[in-house]
């Protein structure tokens, strides 16, 4: 079985598009902005450069998110509450920079939750009425 899903007939393809692009991007934007905050922008520590590590899950996810691979678009969208809850704990705790990059943090991750679930829901829907016609 797949794990590609084709885009069900039923909606338009131009959303699902637009969607998709937005997770990729927010994706790509959160991965560069994990490298660049533990790197060189706001290390939590001198010298701290394993932090930086954070970015391998996301960098992992990056090929399935541009292929607009469901499944990958499932779990990608639960992996990055996690970024979400750094963000916010890392936006409220620290100071100057760091608290800014905490909050773009977690914009961005929330911006990949919303467009992977709208990217996702109609195929959702879709497989949920195939059931319950292959019921019937």
């Amino acid at each position: 079985m797949s794990r590609t899903m084709n885009a069900p007939a039923a909606s338009g393809s131009r959303p699902n598009a637009a969607c998709a692009l937005g997770a990729l991007a927010s994706l790509a934007a959160l991965i560069v902005l994990a490298l660049l905050w533990e790197l060189w922008l706001a290390p939590l520590h001198p010298g701290a450069w394993a932090l930086a590590l954070k970015a391998l899950p996301l960098a992992y996810a990056l090929p399935g998110v541009a292929r607009r691979n469901v499944y990958t678009l499932q779990w990608a969208s639960m992996l990055v509450l996690l970024y979400l809850a750094e963000g916010i704990v890392r936006g409220m705790t620290d100071a100057r920079l760091a608290a800014s990059l905490g909050w773009l943090e977690a914009l961005l991750a929330l911006a990949f939750f919303a467009f992977a679930l709208a990217y996702v829901a109609p195929f959702k829907r879709a497989a949920r009425l195939n059931a319950r016609a292959r019921k019937s």
